[in-house]
């Protein structure tokens, strides 16, 4: 009771309705290279809009971090010439992107306008930079240069025009595609064949940290991030390790699934034999 007193009293009680999340204990690679580096972020944006910005201080991160309570976090959100850039990185392929975005945009705008000491109630409209919600995709799943995916797409009714619509632009990063985006960005370029290097070096048939650490000897070796691996060797060790587990769980999960749904689908039908075979013994 006394714990319980304390917690409500300091706003870190969890309530029933509230589901705890766990914190990450290491970020993305990718989110880490470009959060920590707003030149490589503003160039970022350059090529994605065929603009040439060239003062990464205008540029204002204004991501969403993950708290005890709250379930969504986003990899990188910045504020730029009038625009709210959403970035998220993805190694699968997931449709519920849009509703994800949507979520993460009214929490930003939330956000943008507490900051600006505005009322959504007053006479006067509040301006809003205009979003841009993007994906980069490098997972092993074939996948096009481009799509697009919208939020419509998930609603239930197609016969009604819907009110509200969400696009989010996936790009497929990884190495040897869209290479006009990767010429126009060094830090992207050197992501994406860094992730091709990893993933060969942990196809090798060694131990997966071996592996890894031989992937960063090489790289280092060939100019290939190399100041962000010589610096953070050990951080982008753990996030490696991380992300390749969180790869090989979502593949088990998959698999496992797979094999859940047929073995239920066996059941079912066994069972709908049995009982067709006892309302014929009924008939006779």
């Amino acid at each position: 009771m006394r714990r319980e007193r304390r917690e409500r009293q300091s706003g870190k009680l969890r309530m029933p309705w509230q589901k705890k999340v766990h914190r990450n204990v290491k970020d993305r690679l990718f989110r880490f290279l470009f959060e920590k580096d707003k030149e490589a972020l503003l160039q970022l944006y350059n090529a994605l809009n065929g603009t040439n910005y060239q003062d990464a201080s205008a540029l204002q991160v204004v991501t969403i971090e993950s708290a005890v309570y709250v379930v969504m976090k986003n990899d990188l959100a910045f504020v730029l010439a009038g625009t709210l850039n959403l970035y998220e990185h993805q190694s699968t392929c997931n449709p519920n992107m849009p509703v994800r975005f949507l979520i993460y945009l009214a929490e930003e705008y939330q956000k943008l306008i507490e900051q600006a000491e505005v009322s959504l109630y007053g006479s006067m409209e509040i301006k809003l930079p205009t979003p841009q919600c993007v994906v980069f995709y490098n997972g092993e799943k074939d996948s096009p240069e481009e799509s697009v995916l919208k939020l419509s797409d998930a609603f239930m009714c197609k016969e009604r025009q819907a009110d509200v619509e969400l696009k989010v632009r996936v790009l497929n990063i990884n190495y040897g595609h869209n290479m006009a985006l990767m010429d126009s960005c060094q830090t992207l370029r050197e992501y994406a064949e860094f992730v091709m290097i990893s993933r060969q070096y942990a196809a090798s048939g060694m131990k997966l940290q071996a592996a890894l650490n031989a992937a960063v000897d090489y790289c280092v070796a060939h100019g290939i991030l190399d100041s962000t691996l010589r610096e953070h060797r050990s951080e982008v060790l753990g996030m490696l390790l991380e992300e390749f587990d969180a790869d090989k769980y979502e593949r088990t999960i998959r698999m496992e699934g797979i094999q859940q749904g047929i073995q239920q689908g066996e059941e079912q039908g066994l069972q709908r034999g049995i009982s067709r075979a006892n309302r014929l013994k009924c008939t006779l």
